[in-house]
């Protein structure tokens, strides 16, 4: 498998007119962190929540469907939710068959998107790595298109259009927190940017992958748990993004469960945007303290995705 100097700023410029006419180009919005009772500072949200199929993986699906041949069998892919919406989305825009294994922490909203994309479900096993293995076997045997949902080159080149995207919307970024599950969305955005700017991961504590990576050198297994569980717990980073990370993202910052649930909670009260627990996990970082910019530091955070149950809002 090719190394992360593969997936560079100009492959992604390359394929950003390709899935143009498929995903959104999603708003920012400038807040204060008054509002939010901290110390007065303008934070930019990225509101990739608003993408397709509610995240930012509408991004490395179209770019997997359009850059590689999809035989009549289809497309499989393993999900805790939002990667296998995605590829439920764009499997339907674009005419193909699509086949989603997901583990049982899956919640019910995202669940409902899946099917109502047309895909063909199928629910089992405790976590994201059993489902993965299902689906392995299920591509190996019927013969359709594995799309891993973060360590596939064509899910990073996609992921880091989102990049580009928020540097023509912010040139003058000093900052920008994301949040960190397999590391497809950050390795990608870390390619694009390719240290230009100063990037940041935040993780879950009960899921620390990338932070576990970075203090053992390599991908290594860490916990899989807490709320952020469905979108930000496999059990390690990808291969092809570690790389891209030693080089280009500064460091890990951990965010507990709390942090998480208040990040959410005040982006509902005070700007109105519903956002899934993997999704406020960067915001939690600037809400909690966590990450204390410096005087006059430009910084953005990525909101990354919206599958939550609105009720509980």
């Amino acid at each position: 498998m090719p190394d992360g100097n593969t997936i560079t700023r100009e492959r992604i410029a390359a394929t950003e007119p390709r899935i143009r006419p498929f995903v959104r180009h999603t708003p920012v919005l400038r807040v204060d962190m008054a509002d939010f009772g901290r110390s007065q500072l303008a934070v930019d949200l990225k509101l990739e929540c608003l993408q397709h199929s509610g995240s930012f993986k509408a991004r490395g699906a179209f770019t997997n469907l359009l850059e590689r041949p999809v035989p009549k069998a289809g497309v499989v892919a393993a999900s805790g939710g939002n990667h296998g919406a995605a590829v439920a989305y764009a499997a339907m825009r674009l005419g193909h068959k699509a086949t989603i294994f997901v583990p049982e922490v899956s919640p019910p909203a995202k669940l409902d998107r899946i099917r109502g994309y047309g895909a063909e479900l199928v629910v089992g096993g405790a976590r994201y790595a059993e489902a993965l293995a299902a689906s392995e076997i299920f591509a190996e045997q019927s013969g359709a298109l594995q799309i891993h949902a973060f360590n596939q080159e064509e899910t990073l080149v996609g992921q880091g259009t989102l990049g580009l995207e928020i540097e023509a919307d912010l040139p003058e970024l000093d900052t920008l927190l994301v949040a960190v599950g397999g590391g497809g969305l950050i390795g990608g955005i870390a390619a694009w940017f390719a240290g230009r700017i100063r990037i940041i991961a935040v993780e879950p504590e009960g899921a620390p992958t990338l932070h576990r990576a970075f203090e053992a050198g390599r991908p290594v297994d860490a916990p899989a748990e807490g709320i952020a569980a469905d979108s930000l717990a496999p059990k390690r980073v990808g291969e092809l993004m570690f790389p891209i990370a030693e080089a280009f993202v500064e460091r890990s910052i951990l965010v507990s469960d709390d942090d998480i649930i208040a990040a959410q909670m005040a982006l509902w009260d005070r700007v109105r945007i519903i956002s899934e627990p993997g999704g406020a996990a960067a915001f939690a970082a600037i809400l909690s303290g966590r990450y204390a910019p410096s005087p006059g530091e430009r910084v953005a955070v990525l909101v990354c995705g919206a599958n939550a149950n609105p009720a509980k809002f």
